[in-house]
C-alpha cells in the first residue's frame, strides 16, 4: 500500500540517525523552518471553496474538533500518569496531544473513502485552533507543575501556522497558475520535511533512546488507537454516517506531531520532542491500516 512507503522511510533515516547522529544533530536549527515549509504547502493547496465547505459541513466538523482537542490531551495525560512518566516525557504527549490534526490526514482519509472534504475542513479549523488551545490545554494539564511561557507559545504558533498557511492561501488566490505548477512536488517537499525532522529529533535522542523508547512507543499506539476508536465510535454514537466516522476517527487520532515537535525544541528538551517523532511514524502505520481495514468492510457491504 502506498500510505505505508511514507512511514517505511521514516523508519528507515530514523535508523540511519541513530547510527550517524553526529551528521543530523547539526540541524537542529531547521526544525522550525521545515515545518514553516510544510504549513506553506498546506496552504497552497486550499482554496476558498475550502473554507466554504466549513460552512456546510459546519455540525460534522465542530463535533470533529471538539472530540480531537477534548479526548487527545486527556489520553495524553493519563497514559503519561499511568506509565509514570516525568516531567519531559509528559510534555512531549501533551504536546502531541493538542496538536491539530496532520496534513497526512486527508491522504488517509482518502484512502479510506471517508468524507475529504470534511477532512480537509476539520484540518484547517483545528490548526487555527490549535494557536490558542494547545498552550491553554498544556497549561491546564501540566502548568501547575511546569512553567509554561503561554504568550511566547502564541505569538511563536501564529508564526510557524497561521503565517505561512496564510501566505500559502493568498498564492493559491492570486497566484494560481503558480501554485497549480508546484502541487505536483508539495507532497514531496512535506513529507521530505517530516522525515528530515524524525531523522534529526531521532539523532538528538539517540542516547535515549536505548533506555526509554519503548516505553515511549507504547505510550504513542496507545494514544493514537485510542483516538482513532473514540473518534469512531463517537461519532457513531451521535448518528453521524459511516464516511464522517471515518473521518472523524482519523482527524481525532492522527495529530500535526511536527508541530509538537518544534515547539518542544523550542521550549523544552529533546526529550519532549520523542513522542512527536515516534508518533509522526506510528500514526501513518496505523492509518493505513486503518483505510485497509475500512476498504475491506467496503467489499463486504
Amino acid at each position: 500500500m502506498k500510505a505505508l512507503v511514507f512511514p517505511a522511510l521514516a523508519v528507515i533515516m530514523s535508523f540511519v540517525a541513530f547510527m550517524f547522529s553526529d551528521i543530523f544533530i547539526t540541524l537542529k536549527g531547521f526544525i522550525i523552518p521545515l515545518l514553516m515549509i510544510i504549513m506553506l504547502g498546506m496552504g497552497a493547496t486550499l482554496s476558498l471553496d475550502d473554507f466554504k465547505n466549513i460552512w456546510h459541513k459546519k455540525f460534522a466538523v465542530i463535533f470533529g474538533v471538539f472530540m480531537q482537542f477534548a479526548i487527545m490531551p486527556f489520553l495524553a495525560f493519563v497514559i503519561s500518569r499511568a506509565l509514570n512518566f516525568n516531567d519531559a516525557l509528559t510534555i512531549g504527549m501533551m504536546l502531541v496531544g493538542t496538536s491539530a490534526g496532520g496534513t497526512a490526514s486527508n491522504v488517509i482519509t482518502y484512502l479510506a473513502k471517508g468524507d475529504l472534504a470534511l477532512s480537509v475542513s476539520m484540518t484547517l479549523v483545528s490548526t487555527l485552533i490549535a494557536i490558542f488551545a494547545m498552550p491553554f490545554l498544556m497549561y491546564f494539564y501540566v502548568g501547575a507543575r511546569i512553567d509554561l511561557p503561554i504568550s511566547s507559545m502564541l505569538i511563536d504558533l501564529a508564526k510557524i501556522t497561521l503565517v505561512p498557511l496564510s501566505i500559502g492561501v493568498v498564492l493559491n488566490t492570486f497566484a494560481k497558475r503558480f501554485t497549480n505548477a508546484i502541487k505536483p512536488v508539495l507532497p514531496i517537499v512535506s513529507i521530505s520535511a517530516i522525515i528530515l525532522i524524525i531523522a534529526i529529533i531521532v539523532s538528538l535522542n539517540a542516547r535515549n533512546l536505548k533506555d526509554i523508547g519503548m516505553i515511549v512507543v507504547i505510550a504513542v499506539i496507545m494514544h493514537n488507537i485510542c483516538g482513532l476508536l473514540l473518534g469512531y465510535f463517537g461519532a457513531k454514537i451521535c448518528r453521524f454516517d459511516e464516511k464522517t466516522a471515518r473521518t472523524v476517527a482519523i482527524e481525532v487520532a492522527m495529530q500535526n506531531s511536527g508541530l509538537s515537535v518544534a515547539m518542544a525544541m523550542k521550549y523544552f528538551t529533546p526529550i519532549s520532542a520523542l513522542a512527536g517523532a515516534l508518533f509522526s511514524i506510528w500514526h501513518n502505520i496505523s492509518g493505513a491500516l486503518f483505510a485497509g481495514i475500512c476498504n475491506t468492510k467496503n467489499k463486504n457491504l
